[in-house]
């Protein structure tokens, strides 16, 4: 099913794209790129983001074949748009050295097990108890924002080999981590591009 894009959608990506040049983005990247820079109206974020191709193009698949969507907050859930996600923090509890966030990734995790698409624009713990999880995911988007974790979670999602979507700085939120999901939501499958 092809997306119709609204004029305003159109007129924004076309002045991004005369003040950005993206064209030397392999295509998911240059997606991913361009519609995170689009949610939040920031160019910087063409050399802040971290990403592999043959991660995005994995992923890809996976998602257009149906792996689950878990997010960290409603807030992320609700810029998600053609597609049903897994939030749990609102059974979540905190304890002794527990966040609620990092309780809600346990629950989903228990709920959807290995290969799922976790999506992370909040809560650095949330990002931090994923990490400490044997959830072999397809792809973690990991841009939590802030000045307390955040960073730090983002540089430890780098260094563990997970397929990922991060950034450098301390930037990041909920309407970015969805934009980036997405962007690989948004993007063709061999069999739209065919149609």
């Amino acid at each position: 099913m092809n997306r119709v894009v609204h004029p305003i959608e159109q007129e924004s990506f076309r002045r991004l794209r005369a003040r950005l040049d993206t064209s030397h983005f392999p295509p998911l990247t240059r997606a991913v790129v361009e519609r995170v820079i689009h949610s939040a109206a920031d160019l910087e974020y063409a050399t802040d983001l971290v990403m592999d191709e043959d991660d995005l193009v994995k992923a890809h698949a996976a998602l257009h074949a149906g792996a689950p969507v878990v997010v960290d907050v409603e807030m992320v859930a609700a810029g998600i748009t053609r597609r049903e996600t897994v939030c749990r923090l609102g059974e979540a509890v905190s304890g002794p050295g527990l966040t609620r966030s990092a309780h809600a990734v346990r629950l989903a995790y228990e709920q959807v097990g290995p290969g799922a698409l976790w999506v992370i624009g909040c809560a650095p713990t949330a990002l931090e108890e994923l990490l400490t999880l044997d959830a072999s995911p397809a792809l973690v988007i990991g841009l939590p924002v802030g000045f307390v974790g955040a960073a730090e979670s983002k540089e430890a999602l780098r260094a563990s080999g997970l397929p990922a979507v991060s950034n450098v700085s301390e930037k990041g939120g909920s309407a970015v981590a969805a934009a980036a999901l997405n962007a690989l939501l948004y993007h063709p499958t061999s069999s739209e591009e065919i149609s």
